[in-house]
């Protein structure tokens, strides 16, 4: 007897990235109940200081859960210190709107300039240097990117195009098409940089069409991501990184030192080696830009030169980020060493 087969079990297909993005928790009880925090309300600020809270879950999943100083947590959870007043913090700390040259254009170094591609993230950092930037008048897709190309064509210095934001990835892949195409016009431009944190907060965003845009483009690419502690890394993450190394792009770590997240050499030494192990070479260690809001972050400039100093010690030079910062007006980022001066 011929037995009938049992019938097939249609597999539910994975959520993309945009209903991932959707489903982000944006309420800071939610996110406290999620990590089995839920009474810990006594780390909230009386509102969000207007900044709004926003975490995809897979991001959440990586927190370790019962643990109020989790090193992924403390990054995106919005407390009470963000209201305290602290001199010298502003609300433009490095200086982006005296840079701007068009509509959603900053050109603050030679060679190079930053387009705003959005103002949308799939995560609020709560250091974010522009969480007081004004997207809602300064988006260069708004106006069908024409006013930044304008200016990009006119100066023929320019040999780097930054894509920054908000998060340039958050833009529909159609969208990143549209100005590429533009760009084709360039020959000047050699050299497309995105800096984006999408890979490592929602890595389902490098999907086959941002893949395959990213593999045709007839420029040099390079991908900064962002990361500021080995725990945001796993296997998701490997395969968006080697996603994005196999469509040609060179992979690059920035990361903050904050305060309570990273402020250690331990876990600065793991961060550079778990980055390195995902196809991702550390690039530059930022001392924190003076936004309002962040103060409670700052690590002082005399524990950041004695953290690298100990990364010289254990790590190849290859691993050791640059210690920079971000100073209004400066040709480049800085040395710390220098700025210390």
């Amino acid at each position: 007897m011929i037995t009938a087969s049992p019938p097939s079990r249609l597999s539910t297909p994975s959520p993309g990235w945009r209903e991932l993005w959707r489903d982000a928790i944006t309420d800071a009880g939610e996110l406290l109940a999620a990590v089995g925090l839920a009474q810990r309300t006594d780390l909230l600020p009386p509102d969000d200081a207007g900044f709004p809270l926003r975490v995809p879950r897979g991001f959440v999943a990586r927190m370790r859960p019962g643990d109020p100083d989790d090193p992924l947590l403390r990054q995106v959870l919005p407390r009470r210190e963000e209201h305290d007043p602290a001199e010298g913090y502003t609300v433009d700390a490095v200086g982006d709107m005296a840079a701007k040259a068009a509509h959603g254009l900053l050109h603050k170094y030679d060679g190079r300039a930053l387009l705003i591609a959005s103002g949308s993230c799939a995560v609020n950092c709560r250091y974010c240097f522009r969480r007081h930037f004004p997207y809602g008048e300064e988006i260069a897709a708004a106006a069908q990117w024409r006013e930044a190309l304008a200016h990009v064509a006119a100066d023929t210095s320019i040999r780097e195009l930054i894509l920054s934001g908000g998060d340039p990835l958050s833009l529909a892949t159609h969208k990143l098409e549209e100005l590429t195409q533009g760009l084709a016009a360039l020959p000047h431009v050699i050299r497309l940089r995105i800096h984006t944190r999408l890979p490592v907060v929602l890595p389902e965003r490098v999907d086959d069409a941002f893949t395959r845009w990213l593999a045709d483009l007839p420029l040099q690419k390079v991908v900064v991501l962002h990361a500021n502690h080995a725990n945001e890394f796993d296997a998701t993450v490997d395969a968006a990184c080697a996603r994005l190394r196999e469509a040609g792009a060179t992979l690059l770590n920035q990361s903050v030192l904050l305060a309570g997240v990273n402020d250690d050499a331990d876990a600065l030494a793991s961060l550079c080696e778990r980055s390195f192990a995902a196809g991702v070479l550390p690039y530059y260690l930022h001392q924190l830009d003076k936004v309002s809001g962040a103060a409670h972050f700052e690590v002082s400039d005399e524990r950041a030169l004695a953290l690298v100093e100990n990364l010289r010690g254990r790590l190849p030079g290859y691993l050791v980020p640059k210690l920079v910062r971000e100073l209004p007006g400066d040709p480049s980022k800085r040395p710390v060493a220098d700025s210390a001066r």
